[in-house]
Order: C-alpha cells, then sequence, then structure tokens
C-alpha cells in the first residue's frame, strides 16, 4: 500500500513539473489548436469530392462518418502524442541517462509521469478547443457512441504509444544513430495507424497483418471504438471485443518493453556506462 501511495505521489509530482514547465511554452500548443482544423478541413474538402454527390457508402463508411472519423483522429492523436523515443535517444547519446542510474526511480516510469503532465496540457489546450470547433463550428458530432469504452480505448492507445516509442527509444543502447530507426518506424506509423486514411482501404493482406502490428491500436481502434462499429480485413468485432483485444496487445507491448529494458541496461553497465 505504501510503495502505492509512493509511486503516485512521484506520477503527481514529476507530472506537475512537467506541467509547469511546459506552461512556459503554451503558446506552441495554442498554435497546434490550428493544426487539427486545418486537417480537419483538408479533409472535408477531398472526402467530399471522394463522394460527389452519389451520397453511396465507400467500405461501409457514409461521408458524414468519415468526417466524424477524421474528426476522432485528430482529438485522440492531442491525448495520445508522444515523443518517449526521442526524449530516451538524447539522454542515452549524450551520456545523461547515466544520472537515471543513480535515482530511486526507474526512468520509464518517470518518463511515463512526464507525459502525463505533458498530455494534460495538451488535453487543456489543444483537445478540449478543437473538440469544440468541431462540435459547434463545424457542426460534426463529436460525442462517442460508447463513451467509457471510448475513455479506456483511448487510454490503451495513450499507453501502447508510450511503450511502442519506448522500445524504439531503446535501440539507442545499440546503435549510434538510432535516429533512423525512429524516422522509419514514424513513416510507418503514419501511414498503417489510419492518420491518413482509414484501413480497411487498403488491399485485404495488408489489414490481416495489422493486427499482428502495434500501429491500428494508437489510433485506428479507438477512432472507430469512438465510431461505435469496428471492421478490419472482413472481420467485424464488437466494441468490448475491440477494446479487449486492443489491452491484451497492450499487455504484450509492456512485457515486451521490460525485457528489452533490462537488455539495455545489461549492455549500459557492461559497457561501463
Amino acid at each position: 500500500m505504501n510503495n502505492i501511495k509512493h509511486r503516485f505521489e512521484v506520477i503527481k509530482a514529476v507530472a506537475l513539473v512537467t506541467y509547469k514547465e511546459w506552461s512556459a511554452y503554451r503558446t506552441h500548443s495554442m498554435v497546434s489548436i490550428f493544426v487539427g482544423p486545418v486537417y480537419f478541413l483538408v479533409q472535408y474538402f477531398i472526402w467530399n469530392a471522394v463522394y460527389g454527390n452519389q451520397g453511396a457508402a465507400l467500405h461501409g463508411l457514409e461521408l458524414e462518418q468519415m468526417l466524424r472519423y477524421y474528426g476522432a483522429i485528430a482529438l485522440i492523436g492531442y491525448l495520445t502524442m508522444d515523443f518517449a523515443d526521442w526524449n530516451l535517444q538524447m539522454l542515452v547519446h549524450s551520456g545523461k541517462f547515466l544520472t537515471f542510474q543513480l535515482r530511486p526511480i526507474h526512468h520509464r516510469f518517470f518518463a511515463l509521469s512526464q507525459k502525463l503532465g505533458h498530455r494534460v496540457l495538451g488535453f487543456l489546450f489543444e483537445f478540449l478547443p478543437c473538440f469544440l470547433i468541431f462540435q459547434f463550428i463545424f457542426k460534426i458530432d463529436m460525442i462517442p457512441k460508447y463513451l467509457g469504452f471510448t475513455i479506456i480505448s483511448i487510454l490503451f492507445a495513450f499507453f501502447m504509444n508510450f511503450y511502442v516509442n519506448y522500445c524504439i527509444g531503446l535501440s539507442a543502447f545499440w546503435l549510434v544513430q538510432a535516429s533512423g530507426i525512429r524516422n522509419v518506424f514514424q513513416a510507418l506509423s503514419s501511414v498503417f495507424s489510419g492518420a491518413l486514411i482509414p484501413l480497411v482501404f487498403f488491399p485485404d493482406f495488408i489489414q490481416k497483418l495489422l493486427f499482428f502490428l502495434p500501429f491500428q491500436y494508437t489510433t485506428y481502434v479507438p477512432a472507430m471504438v469512438f465510431s461505435g462499429s469496428y471492421t478490419l480485413a472482413g472481420i467485424s468485432m464488437s466494441i468490448p471485443q475491440i477494446v479487449l483485444l486492443q489491452g491484451i496487445i497492450l499487455l504484450l507491448t509492456i512485457g515486451l518493453s521490460e525485457v528489452l529494458y533490462r537488455r539495455a541496461i545489461y549492455r549500459f553497465t557492461a559497457a561501463g556506462g
């Protein structure tokens, strides 16, 4: 019980410091308020042109559903954005990671606490304003069909994004220049997470492959849970089923992160880091 209380106090302290630190740069967050609406506006014109006047659904998605999807993608991105990979790589390459070996706190736990503080700031200065813009200016219904499952799915995506990126950051312990892996992963993620185009538009064999990769679980799944239905590779799953699968994939990713972290620390200490 005392250990849980201590961990909570650490999370609160680190998150609060991170929040205050980034609050000094909240103009950056306020500028990004326009990114979501501009992105949505571009998608609005593109998909209006694609659908035209025919009104027919594309891959089971009608125009209104498509617009809600992209609105959800933008809002979810504000809540789950992560840069743990970049931070970890910088600490390793600069040698500052050594200081965390001397602290009574696990660096991954510290980094997760930082993200919590940073995303609280994002919720206040990015998510809420954009939600109001989508809801009342663009007149897009941004109320999830299943609020509870949507919150759980976004939380899973929040942690999934962190642990996946942390695994990418751990590559810095083996590579002289790990930014290449980070750039490749980000490029793949932008395509196969569903952020650019719904995954049902990809060929069937790619859709099946995405069940075994982390990409869809950070963006596409929470967006579809928000919409109230999930289909990929011709497989339709109920909302509780896909959220459960997302949770299982998250647990596997956490396990992978732990294995890689222990190997990385062993390599770090064996090299006299």
